[in-house]
């Protein structure tokens, strides 16, 4: 494979995603979601990667990460390769679970990383799997308006820029046409 063109520097943002192999499927059922959140801090919260944002849909992930850390790319292999040998060991499956190595992309200025939450939170509703944002379990929307009290997501930095839960709602059910939204659009 080619090397990654992006650079992982500490004290960064990084929009990161991948997809099942094929657009297969990479959670199978609810404690596939669970599983994969606790190999996050086993993996990469514990190795100073702060997650700030996330959403785990059927077939894809995306995460906001800021990294305290220079050595992102290894603890994402070992996050990635120990998720899949435990799905594939569960569903006695062979091959490739992932769409090859993960994507990444820089995150910078506050407007750019205030939006990005939004099209990362928004994504189970534009998928048409929820009607609502926070009706969906596996994503850091429910923090973000205090529906759910969690440990996983560093939501401090970005809630900061809203007066309060409700302004952060009011934000991300604003206009979702946006440009900058449709930028960021992971295809499908």
């Amino acid at each position: 494979m080619p090397r990654r063109q992006i650079i992982f520097q500490a004290g960064n943002y990084y929009h990161v995603y991948n997809r099942g192999n094929n657009r297969q499927l990479i959670f199978f059922e609810r404690e596939n979601y669970i599983y994969f959140l606790r190999q996050l801090r086993n993996h990469l919260i514990i190795h100073g990667v702060d997650i700030i944002a996330y959403c785990l849909m059927p077939n894809h992930y995306h995460l906001l990460v800021y990294l305290q850390t220079d050595d992102f790319s290894k603890l994402m292999q070992s996050f990635t390769l120990s998720y899949a040998k435990a799905i594939n060991k569960r569903y006695q499956r062979v091959g490739s679970l992932f769409q090859g190595r993960f994507q990444a992309i820089h995150v910078e200025g506050e407007d750019y990383l205030l939006h990005l939450t939004r099209y990362i939170h928004l994504n189970p509703v534009c998928a048409n799997i929820v009607e609502k944002a926070e009706d969906w379990e596996f994503s850091s929307y429910q923090e973000y308006i205090d529906l759910r009290q969690g440990s996983l997501p560093k939501i401090d930095g970005v809630r900061s820029q809203f007066f309060s839960a409700d302004a952060y709602r009011d934000f991300l059910e604003g206009s979702t046409s946006d440009k900058l939204i449709q930028y960021l659009t992971f295809e499908e």
